[in-house]
């Protein structure tokens, strides 16, 4: 199912292939550096430029010799390139070129991640014109408690989204930095204004200072970015899930013709989607974990990192790619139901008027406290009864003799809870 909501650029962006396409990216721009600089001739260069070509499978055979994947893909660059293939990787060391690709992928995956921030927004920020409005009940510990509507419960979505975007962003120019400084870190070879330049042909900016590798907090502030953005899925899709419960029954997931909901059971609806977007977040939050290990290594560098982020790197982006663009499936097709959405504001008999009331009987002068226990013994009344808490109150005789009906007329009007929704959304859409 997945490739039904993810793009296969995605996917395609971390095959074998195209990795090794980044590790020949960054190759290049430290040759075009050192040619520059006068230490590789113009024939030898142009050898490079015209004769290196990636062959996964030649790699592959290296490898099985060398137990070693750059030393692999060097030699396979050899056998291309012949006696100019000296200059390929002069001064580097295997971090130098896998950790600067590793920027040029996280970097192209980040900015795709990008592209769909911000297709959920605008799909979220289509919901909340859709049902700008629609008066809803809003439920604190799954309980009713006061009305909202539709639109608010969605733009704070849209707020919370819009945050992930702008901490991801930030994330990933954390991670837009080559490093091409040597074994430990020192230039022993290479120096600052070659890394500079290769950097720079490669979209990049040197990292500040390295070890043999690029430090790994970079890599865990996009990672936990990513698990950040991650609890926003699962908040938005448990909010959906609970809504389709069938005693509440507000929104449906779209349910396409021949789809079917259980095995056994032929009326079944389920909330798929929505179950499977929360069960994925987790997977990107645990991922976000393993990033945060791969912090602390050995001195100069360790080979710890190197299996996890072979996992996560990949997983991490296109599962987040997948989620958003599933989400985004889910709320264009997303059926909310005015109907049940008003039954279910009134099934609580209109016991949400009770701070109304309270605030009504303190502002004409009854201490909190004894209003409270007045509007508390209505509200367990209409609660035992079944009967509509604005008739109770009413008849209630210590509150009539406070309260005029045309007060009351005034407490128990539902657009008061709806008087700030615009300026709300002016605020979350300015």
């Amino acid at each position: 199912m997945i490739e039904r909501y993810c793009r296969a650029q995605m996917a395609e962006l971390w095959s074998l292939e195209n990795r090794y396409n980044a590790w020949l990216k960054v190759e290049l721009a430290v040759c075009e550096a050192w040619y520059e600089k006068g230490r590789i001739d113009p024939q030898s260069m142009e050898e490079i430029r015209t004769r290196v070509a990636i062959d996964v499978d030649r790699i592959a055979e290296i490898e099985e010799v060398t137990r070693h994947d750059v030393i692999a893909f060097l030699t396979s660059l050899e056998e291309k390139v012949g006696p100019a293939s000296r200059f390929i990787h002069l001064g580097c060391t295997s971090s130098d070129i896998v950790d600067t690709a590793n920027a040029l992928l996280l970097v192209e995956a980040g900015e795709r991640i990008l592209e769909g921030f911000d297709a959920l927004l605008a799909s979220l920020k289509n919901f909340v014109e859709k049902y700008r409005g629609l008066i809803c009940m809003g439920r604190t510990h799954g309980i009713h408690a006061e009305p909202t509507t539709y639109s608010l419960k969605f733009a704070g979505f849209y707020a919370e989204f819009k945050r992930h975007k702008e901490r991801f962003e930030a994330a990933l120019e954390d991670v837009r930095v080559g490093k091409l400084s040597g074994a430990v870190g020192t230039y022993t070879v290479l120096s600052p204004d070659i890394e500079e330049r290769a950097c720079e042909i490669l979209g990049l900016r040197p990292d500040t200072i390295s070890s043999q590798i690029v430090q790994r907090d970079r890599y865990a502030h996009y990672f936990t970015a990513l698990a950040l953005a991650a609890g926003g899925f699962e908040r938005i899709c448990t909010e959906l899930r609970h809504l389709q419960r069938t005693e509440v029954h507000e929104v449906e997931e779209g349910f396409g013709k021949g789809q079917k909901g259980s095995s056994a059971m032929p009326h079944k609806k389920n909330p798929i989607s929505a179950e499977n977007m929360c069960g994925l977040s987790r997977l990107i939050r645990t991922n976000a974990l393993a990033s945060m290990e791969n912090q602390a290594l050995w001195h100069e560098r360790d080979i710890s990192h190197s299996s996890v982020e072979r996992v996560i790197m990949p997983d991490s982006t296109i599962l987040m790619d997948y989620v958003l663009h599933r989400l985004i499936f889910l709320l264009d097709g997303l059926r909310v139901i005015p109907r049940n959405v008003e039954r279910n504001l009134w099934g609580s008999y209109g016991l949400f008027f009770s701070q109304r009331v309270l605030t009504a009987l303190v502002d004409h002068g009854l201490p909190r406290q004894e209003a409270y226990v007045m509007v508390q013994e209505c509200a367990m009344q209409s609660w035992e009864s079944e009967e509509k808490f604005p008739d109770i109150v009413r008849r209630n005789e210590k509150i009539s003799a406070l309260l005029s009906d045309e007060v009351l007329d005034c407490v128990f009007d539902l657009s008061y809870y709806t008087r700030y929704e615009q300026m709300i959304l002016d605020r979350v859409f300015e």
